[in-house]
């Protein structure tokens, strides 16, 4: 997010894309013959971008990878994303520069269900943002949150739903996961971290009930200290997705902090998947 408050961007490098309806349908269930460089920007000048590629527009080395167009390059202090995608269903373009520079690092990776198929690492909770982007003409700084997940099955197989936030503090940053698994149980991670990647742990804080979302009717909840949250804008609005700023309290702290509400169930849905090619289309490939 902006520092603002204006202006935000999701950027996610998939390989195997867990969204990926093509992912899904075909027999070999190569990950990488899935990947897309899925960019979004919310605020004045909102695009979104998911265009997936072969394995042919796959590069990698130990510090980049490149789909397509589009690469994200790690030099020791900072990730630097150039970014060159056009955006679906309307094809508005989406091209220039993202650095993210960390101020901290996490020890290692959470596992998400019990049979530690899923795995997600939030390795800086707390960097800062710099956007250059010449379509649209956008330039902000800003707060920001990198991460990795990576699994050995769908994430349908595992869960259900789930909701995750994160919210900026004065010393670093809170993290609230929510889980609930497929065979019924469900997992909470409320995490507290220090700029400089040190954790510690704090009570889960209380449920707190949001809005559905207004067009999709997509459940929402979340946790705050006193069990009172309030959504300060929508971001997306999807049948199966949904990203919004809520203004809450955590560790003490009024906080705005970013969430988003993930349903397995929707995803599913027969008619949902056959939705999924006008936003994430896949060009022909030789």
């Amino acid at each position: 997010m902006s520092d603002d408050g204006r202006q935000g961007l999701t950027i996610i490098a998939f390989i195997g894309s867990v969204f990926s309806p093509y992912y899904g349908w075909s027999a070999d269930r190569n990950p990488f013959a899935h990947c897309a460089m899925n960019v979004v920007l919310y605020g004045d000048r909102s695009r979104f971008a998911m265009t997936e590629r072969g394995a042919a527009s796959l590069s990698r080395s130990r510090h980049s990878i490149a789909i397509g167009p589009s690469a994200m390059d790690w030099d020791g202090t900072a990730l630097t994303v150039r970014i060159d995608e056009r955006g679906a269903p309307l094809p508005r373009r989406i091209r220039g520069t993202v650095r993210l520079t960390p101020r901290g690092f996490t020890p290692g990776p959470f596992q998400l269900d019990p049979n530690g198929r899923h795995r997600w690492w939030p390795m800086s909770p707390s960097s800062r943002v710099e956007v250059d982007l010449d379509q649209p003409g956008l330039g902000w700084s800003g707060s920001g949150y990198f991460d990795t997940n990576d699994g050995d099955e769908p994430l349908a197989a595992a869960f259900t739903r789930w909701t995750w936030c994160r919210a900026d503090l004065p010393d670093g940053a809170a993290i609230l996961y929510d889980v609930r698994h497929r065979d019924g149980g469900g997992q909470n991670l409320s995490l507290r971290f220090g700029h400089d990647g040190s954790r510690r742990d704090i009570r889960p804080p209380l449920a707190a009930p949001l809005p559905a979302t207004s067009f999709w009717r997509m459940p929402r909840e979340t946790r705050s200290d006193d069990g009172r949250s309030r959504v300060l804008t929508t971001f997306e609005d999807t049948p199966f997705y949904s990203r919004s700023l809520l203004a809450s309290t955590l560790a003490g702290e009024p906080v705005r902090a970013v969430h988003e509400s993930l349903s397995l169930d929707r995803f599913r849905n027969p008619l949902v998947q056959l939705m999924l090619p006008f936003r994430m289309p896949r060009p022909y490939e030789r």
